[in-house]
């Protein structure tokens, strides 16, 4: 369940990013404040797309090193859909909460280094989106045309995505009873079909397939399954739930530095943890500010001096945060 929501979330924000055109790419071009504003809420939108655009416009001397920060403390990467599915009732509080953390962060980073920005300039990390694209997400006079040769990644795509929903409209997957999450899947699932039985091939194979099936969804599938059944073994063969609970900064401290991994996943460990009740919130908080995902991987690419800066700087502020929120009983 979880990885088909993760699956459709994904193919849904896919689509959107193109129907934008990438404008909103242009909205972080402004004063120090409204990069801020702006960096954090594409830091906070679910998936890599808008921490990728962040660094490539670093990378480009468009926006400062502590917008960056704002970004990376804001965003969750891959795992936010996951979140957004495991916990869907404490997950909006985690966003907002890493939303203005992000920002003071920010703030006091480019307080103390003079709101540097890169030394790097490049030209070939731009997020870009194709031109051609943005008009043909629903090809008028074409649809009927496209399933007459139907293209096996169309035809393996809307056949799980049907059989998922017969499994959330019989119960098999999701809630038992009818409720907003039974109902929030049925809708995301609903407009997944009509997204995979609308878009150009051209779209459905180089975004769809290539992009989110082939890259993303064997990472969230096998990250999930790997981090549930480590929980599984921490807790009920090893019992090491007690141990979490008698040494938590300890386990704070490892959070930490897991978070300093740039790859989407190790986090959800200490999510699976928290789910179940060995960690409390602070640990999950500080291991959500620290990681960013697989959203600085452009920038480990182009320059290791700026992605020491940046995840140094996400380090202690998840430190202090987890910190701040342990002594206050979190």
């Amino acid at each position: 369940m979880i990885s088909g929501f993760v699956f459709m979330m994904m193919l849904i924000i896919e689509y959107l990013n193109v129907l934008s055109q990438g404008v909103w790419q242009q909205w972080l071009r402004g004063g120090r404040w409204r990069q801020y504003l702006l960096a954090s809420l594409l830091g906070a939108t679910p998936g890599c797309l808008g921490a990728f655009t962040v660094v490539s416009l670093y990378l480009h001397k468009e926006i400062s090193l502590g917008a960056l920060v704002v970004a990376m403390v804001a965003t969750s990467g891959d795992e936010s859909f996951i979140m957004l599915s495991m916990i869907p009732h404490q997950a909006p509080f985690v966003f907002i909460l890493l939303f203005f953390i992000g920002i003071a962060a920010g703030y006091v980073t480019d307080l103390f280094l003079d709101g540097k920005i890169s030394q790097n300039a490049i030209c070939h990390t731009e997020f870009h989106v194709h031109e051609e694209e943005a008009c043909c997400c629903f090809p008028r006079g074409h649809i009927i045309e496209q399933w007459t040769r139907c293209s096996s990644s169309r035809g393996i795509l809307t056949g799980t995505l049907l059989m998922f929903l017969f499994a959330v409209v019989t119960g098999q997957l999701g809630p038992a009873s009818w409720n907003w999450i039974r109902i929030t899947l049925l809708l995301l699932t609903s407009i997944a079909l009509f997204i995979v039985s609308t878009v150009p091939d051209h779209f459905l194979e180089e975004h769809l397939w290539d992009h989110v099936v082939k890259a993303h969804l064997p990472k969230v599938f096998m990250w999930t399954f790997a981090a549930l059944l480590l929980m599984h073994i921490l807790v009920n063969h090893l019992h090491l739930e007690g141990w979490m609970q008698e040494h938590q900064l300890v386990v704070l401290l490892i959070a930490c530095l897991v978070g300093l991994i740039p790859e989407s996943g190790p986090h959800l460990l200490f999510l699976t943890l928290f789910v179940e009740g060995a960690i409390p919130f602070s640990i999950f908080l500080a291991s959500s500010v620290v990681q960013d995902g697989h959203g600085m991987l452009p920038l480990l690419a182009e320059s290791r001096w700026d992605f020491g800066k940046v995840k140094t700087i996400n380090f202690v502020v998840g430190l202090l945060s987890g910190l701040v929120g342990y002594l206050s009983g979190w």
